[in-house]
């Protein structure tokens, strides 16, 4: 089955009290038992629930994975993967990626005894250098925020398995149409669906799929446990937003390109990164494993100040400044001050994020209209 195919039926049927064609909204708390023990399938909302059984059901499809949880935010799924580990676990991590996700590492379960090397993995190999007996986990974004840097799924999961450890990916950037980590040798991929996979602005939620048994019974132990679980109603306008992901995706995919390619070309930018660029470092890699770029894109001004930044993010009128991404209308942020304010400065620094870099995320809307958007900003 194709991926436009999978996007809107796997793992949906009509419901069958009804023929709804449209999974129900299964509004409830809890469910009527027979007799003690004896239900349906379903007992209380925590910790089952049909409308998030049947977007789990349909995720997993999509990244070709058994199994999919789902989790009230993408923080959420992260924080369920960390509780897996034990005091003197060791985690090796890019050293470039979401600001939230360095937040828990170091400001959460480091106070747990877990220990977090985050290092720079353009070059796979690098990773084995850091780790050891102790490292149950290697975690990895690709492409990376805000940076884009692009790194080797395949190298890392042979890495992971040479090593006895588990390989998990933070997905969101390319979504699963652009890339299939499950396929490349890892154990877990985490989105947060508020971005591309919801893709219109209206819902917070993460996921985790994977194919082992045990791992996934383990996941859905602390899913259920921890309690931070998706609701109804948004499985609901996920499930309706996955319908169109493919279509998304191709139009963001257009215009991320011309977008780029404007960017790259503008006098006021001197550094574009997009990893569809062929002298992207580890552009073959991105060719090899992602169906296209993407249109997430960064750049940083030829005025390398906080104030020549701030100017640029507040002029634009269809580039909207706010945090997130992935939604059908075009974003603009400013990550210094942003997405990545929880990153002490000379770690971002470390990684490229300057003051003036800044993120794009590009909709949907007529690429004509968004150049000349992002013209009279730069202009101003």
């Amino acid at each position: 089955m194709k991926f436009g195919t999978k996007a809107l039926h796997a793992g949906i049927e009509p419901d069958p009290s009804t023929g709804a064609i449209m999974t129900p909204i299964f509004q409830t708390s809890t469910y009527v038992q027979a007799k003690p023990g004896e239900h349906k399938g379903f007992e209380y909302s925590r910790t089952q629930n049909p409308t998030r059984e049947v977007l789990q059901n349909n995720l997993a499809a999509l990244e070709n994975a058994k199994h999919g949880l789902c989790f009230s935010s993408g923080m959420g799924a992260i924080d369920a993967i960390i509780k897996t580990l034990k005091p003197g676990d060791e985690v090796v991590s890019t050293n470039d990626l979401y600001g939230g996700s360095y937040r828990i590492f170091t400001k959460i379960f480091e106070n747990f005894g877990i220990k977090f090397h985050f290092i720079e993995m353009g070059n796979s190999s690098k990773i084995e250098e850091y780790v050891n007996e102790k490292t149950k986990l290697i975690w990895v974004e690709t492409p990376t925020n805000p940076m884009m840097n692009i790194i080797d799924i395949k190298g890392a999961a042979e890495i992971a398995k040479n090593n006895n450890c588990l390989l998990g990916v933070d997905n969101t950037f390319a979504s699963p149409y652009l890339q299939n980590p499950m396929d490349l040798g890892a154990d877990m991929v985490v989105h947060s669906i508020t971005k591309y996979i919801g893709g219109h602005s209206d819902v917070v939620m993460g996921c985790i799929v994977c194919n082992d048994d045990e791992l996934a019974e383990q996941l859905a132990f602390i899913q259920n446990s921890c309690g931070a679980v998706s609701g109804p109603q948004d499985c609901f306008l996920v499930l309706r937003g996955i319908k169109t992901l493919h279509l998304r995706m191709q139009r963001h995919c257009e215009n991320g390109r011309a977008i780029a390619n404007f960017v790259r070309d503008h006098p006021k930018i001197v550094k574009t990164y997009w990893p569809g660029f062929e002298d992207h470092p580890n552009h073959d890699i991105a060719k090899n494993q992602m169906k296209d770029f993407g249109g997430m894109i960064s750049f940083t001004l030829k005025d390398d100040s906080l104030e020549a930044a701030f100017k640029v993010v507040s002029k634009t009128k269809l580039f909207t400044l706010a945090e997130s991404l992935g939604g059908v209308e075009s974003l603009v942020g400013h990550p210094a001050s942003m997405t990545h304010a929880s990153i002490p400065l000379e770690e971002r620094l470390k990684t490229g994020v300057t003051d003036s870099l800044i993120r794009l995320s590009v909709g949907v809307e007529d690429i004509e209209d968004l150049i000349e958007d992002l013209d009279q900003a730069l202009n101003q």
